[in-house]
This record gives structure tokens, C-alpha cells and sequence, in this order.
């Protein structure tokens, strides 16, 4: 397998010119092989141009999802570091990503932002060289590599630094552990700015030669005859957006359908049971961050589904250890652990963090447990374990029961301060419907009696509410830091 993207885009457009590799779901614009590789080449002598030196960050601020994969690759492959953000950010939020970043050059396909122009339709210079968006001081990632921002527990932003040799490790594993191939056809509704889409959608499909549709955002209406009509193999999707789908029929299937990918968060198994019922295909899930290059395990297309497992490590260490950093034995639950060819050793920038050992184990800062047959249980994230008076309640455990009724929709169990016991647990539930005064009682009785049926004291939420949504982010992975925040602020605003 090739170690540089440069070369892996001349194999492709030596094997097959002609081969689609990006597909507009919405539209008729198709970027073929040959295609890629004449944009890569047009954008290293752009850079070239403009004197930008090797791994020097160049920030993609590209909105069109095809253009914007077109530039991120040929950026990379011109021995630069792509610096990713949200196109759809405020401006202000634009302003501290790039502050954060430090590029030394910035492309963008919107003419009110400042920055070198990218044309929309084919991800090609759009400006003279010599143009605006030349930043002096500027950040160094590596040749060929992309540079993330990433925020811990604490909400400051870190860079994450992920060479081509990392990236392209990663997506291999993707495509050997799915089974991709150059008949496949994936979809992908989701940001392109976060790693997710850029090693599991983008690179795993241009290491298997495979093809990628590609969708601005995700959107319900018609979603399954869109697929159809783009004979799409696989699904990438979070749960967010399969919780909008178990609401819905299924009027059409892809006749090739082989499996659904879930990542980001916990895909709920109820939301996952119906799912797999309509379709007839495995729903994949799996657990990943920014700092592993996206997938670390992931659940096998051919062996049974266990409850509650983001199945097996794909190509990477993982362990589970206690506060001293022995290994847990199975079923135990302990801080999980990671390392491997894929897993950065360290933040950018000159960032120190206690998550990194000598020995290259990074704390993903998640808990939970392995079975006897080394599949992974996630318990939910360090910081969201509730700590009941020296009772530790796991989120997850308590939204699966609140799940199991039918009338829910979502539901998130977050820690409010108690006086007393420190936290409690509070769970805010969105229903499936509509619900007056006497309904929304009915289900809140209901889900009080399923809690104390199935958990134990300690665990029992110590209110449950019903909420019209959560604050989310760009992939549909709730806030819960800010959702804690709004309970503590609620709570001292009655105090007070």
C-alpha cells in the first residue's frame, strides 16, 4: 500500500482514469481519478506559487463538500498540512479556529472570506497567484499531513496532528475491516471537516478504489429512494441521524446495500434493532476519535451482534487499566487506553497533556470494560460518570433503560450538583410525539417505574424531564458539557 497520498492518487489515475471516485449526490458533478490527480498537481503549483514552504498549514474553509474534498486531498498530497474547519461557523468562530491554527495560507470558495479562491465547481485556484490570505507567522504541521482542532474537558481547543502515513494506516484498516472494493459505493451525509468523513469516507474509499457519494448534510425527506438511485453499498452515518430514520419507513432499499456505519456517539440499541429489522443489513458500530485518525474498533460484519459492544480493535493497542494503570480483568470497568501506528504521541503547538505516557499509551479519557473475548463496552466519558456520594453512575447504562420504553426518542443522563451527595443523576428524555400535560405525566410515570425495575437505587435518575432537543454539534453528538452547564446555572438561579 502506498505511504504518500501523491502516490496513491497517480496509482489510481494510472489504473483506472476513468474510475468514479467522488459522485455529487444532489447534482451531475462527478470527479474521476485522472480528475483528482490533474487538481492535485494544478494546486501543488498553486502553493508552490505562493512560496508556501513544506508542512506549512494551509487552512481548507471550502463550504461545497466536493470542492472541499478535492482541495483538502490535493493539499496533503502536495507535501502540505491541511488545516480543516466548519464552513458553516460564525464568523467569530471562524476567527478563533484560524487565530488557533496559525495558517500560513487560507483557501476558501466564498468570495466574502478573506483568503485565496477556490472555485465551488471544481475545487480549482479560482484567484490570481499572488492573491490575499498570505499569513507571515504561521504554524508547521508536517509534509503531507492534515491538522484538526480538538477540545478535552476543559473546552480548550488542541491541535491534532495526523501525518499521511497515520491517515493512510488508518483508512487501510477501515477498508479491510468492511470489505471495501472498487464495486463499492459509499455515502456520506456527514461534515467533511471532521475526521470521520476524511479517513472512513474519503481515504478508506480512495485506498480501495471505491467510489463516495457525497451529500452537503444530511436530509429525511426521500433519503432511501436518493441512496437507490446511487446503487449505494454503505451508509456513514451517527446516530443522530439513524434516530430520525427508526421514526420512518423504509419505502425503498438499495438493491447492494451491505452495511450502515455508525460512529461519534453511542448509537442506542433500540435505535440500532430497528434499523437492522428495515434494512436487512448489519449496522456497524464503532468507536474513534481525532487523535487515533478516527477508527479504533469496530463491530465484525460477520459475527453476531453483542448488546452495548463498539466491537473489536481494528489495527490498533487497546487496553483498559485501573487509576494505577494495571490491566482490568474482564468485565471490570477502567479508563481505556490506546496506541498504535494510527495514534498521534503527542498535541501540536508545543501542547503538553497528562493523557500521553512514556510508553505512548494516550488516555482517551472514556471508560468502560472487555469481555472474555476482548469486545469493547464503552461506559460513557470520565468526566460524565456521575459520582453519586462515592456511587459512580454510568451514563449509558441508565439511557438504555430510558431507551427500552417506546415513547422515547433520545435521552442523555447528565450529573447536577447536590449539596449533599455532590452529583446526582438527571436524565432529559425527548419523546417520539407531541405530548399535552396528562401525556407527558404518563410517560414520566412510566419511565420512573422502568428505572426502578432496573436499576438500582443509586443509579435511579434523580428527576427525569421531558426537553424538545439537546444542544448538539456538527455530527449530532450531544453537548453534555453544556448541558450540565444549563442544570448548574438552573439550579443556582433557584437558590439564589
Amino acid at each position: 500500500m502506498a505511504t504518500r497520498l501523491c502516490d496513491l492518487l497517480t496509482d489510481r489515475a494510472e489504473q483506472a482514469p476513468r474510475g468514479r471516485f467522488l459522485v455529487d449526490a444532489r447534482g451531475d458533478r462527478v470527479v474521476r481519478n485522472a480528475d483528482l490527480a490533474a487538481v492535485a498537481r494544478a494546486w501543488r503549483a498553486e502553493l508552490d506559487a505562493h512560496r508556501v514552504p513544506p508542512g506549512a498549514r494551509v487552512l481548507v474553509d471550502v463550504d461545497d463538500p466536493i470542492a472541499f474534498a478535492t482541495v483538502h486531498l490535493s493539499v496533503i498530497a502536495a507535501g502540505r498540512c491541511s488545516a480543516t474547519v466548519d464552513p458553516r461557523a460564525p464568523a467569530a468562530a471562524a476567527e478563533r479556529a484560524r487565530r488557533a491554527l496559525r495558517p500560513a495560507l487560507v483557501l476558501t470558495d466564498r468570495p466574502e472570506r478573506d483568503g485565496v479562491g477556490v472555485d465551488a465547481d471544481t475545487g480549482l485556484p479560482s484567484s490570481p497567484r499572488g492573491g490575499t490570505g498570505w499569513r507571515w507567522a504561521f504554524g508547521v504541521g508536517a509534509p503531507g499531513s492534515s491538522a484538526l482542532l480538538t477540545s478535552g474537558s476543559s473546552g480548550t481547543p488542541k491541535t491534532v496532528l495526523l501525518d499521511e502515513r497515520q491517515l493512510l494506516h488508518v483508512a487501510a484498516a477501515v477498508a479491510r475491516h468492511h470489505g471495501l472494493g472498487p464495486a463499492d459505493r459509499g455515502f456520506n451525509p456527514l461534515p467533511l471537516f471532521h475526521i470521520n468523513a476524511q479517513v472512513v469516507g474519503l481515504l478508506a474509499s480512495l485506498v480501495a478504489g471505491a467510489t463516495l457519494v457525497l451529500d452537503r448534510r444530511f436530509r429525511r425527506t426521500e433519503f432511501w429512494p436518493l441512496l437507490a438511485r446511487h446503487d449505494i453499498t454503505w451508509l456513514n452515518a451517527v446516530p443522530a441521524i439513524l434516530a430520525i430514520l427508526a421514526r420512518e419507513d423504509v419505502p425503498v432499499l438499495p438493491p447492494r446495500l451491505r452495511f450502515i456505519r455508525s460512529a461519534s456517539a453511542a448509537l442506542p440499541t433500540p435505535v440500532r434493532e430497528v434499523i437492522a429489522a428495515r434494512t436487512g443489513v448489519p449496522v456497524v458500530e464503532s468507536y474513534g476519535m481525532t487523535e487515533a485518525a478516527s477508527q479504533i474498533t469496530a463491530t465484525p460484519l460477520d459475527a453476531p451482534i453483542r448488546d452495548g459492544s463498539v466491537g473489536l480493535p481494528v489495527d490498533v493497542e487497546l487496553e483498559v487499566v485501573d487509576k494505577g494503570g494495571v490491566r482490568c480483568p474482564a468485565g471490570v470497568v477502567g479508563r481505556v487506553r490506546i496506541r498504535g501506528a494510527g495514534v498521534i504521541r503527542g498535541y501540536a503547538d508545543g501542547v503538553a497533556a497528562a493523557s500521553f505516557d512514556e510508553a505512548h499509551w494516550l488516555d482517551t479519557g472514556d471508560l468502560g470494560h472487555r469481555d472474555g473475548d476482548g469486545y469493547v463496552y464503552l461506559a460513557g466519558r470520565a468526566d460524565d460518570v456521575v459520582n453519586r456520594g462515592g456511587e459512580l453512575v454510568y451514563p449509558r447504562e441508565v439511557e438504555e433503560v430510558l431507551l427500552g420504553e417506546p415513547g422515547v426518542a433520545d435521552a442523555v443522563v447528565v450529573g447536577r450538583p447536590h449539596d449533599v451527595l455532590g452529583a446526582v443523576p438527571v436524565a432529559c428524555v425527548r419523546s417520539r410525539d407531541e405530548l399535552d400535560a396528562v401525556a407527558e405525566a404518563e410517560l414520566l410515570a412510566r419511565l420512573t417505574a422502568r428505572c426502578a425495575e432496573q436499576l438500582a437505587r443509586f443509579k435511579r435518575p434523580a428527576e427525569i424531564r421531558v426537553v424538545g432537543g439537546f444542544p448538539l454539534g456538527p455530527t449530532g453528538k450531544v453537548r453534555r458539557t453544556e448541558l450540565r452547564r444549563q442544570l448548574a446555572d438552573e439550579l443556582a438561579a433557584v437558590s439564589g
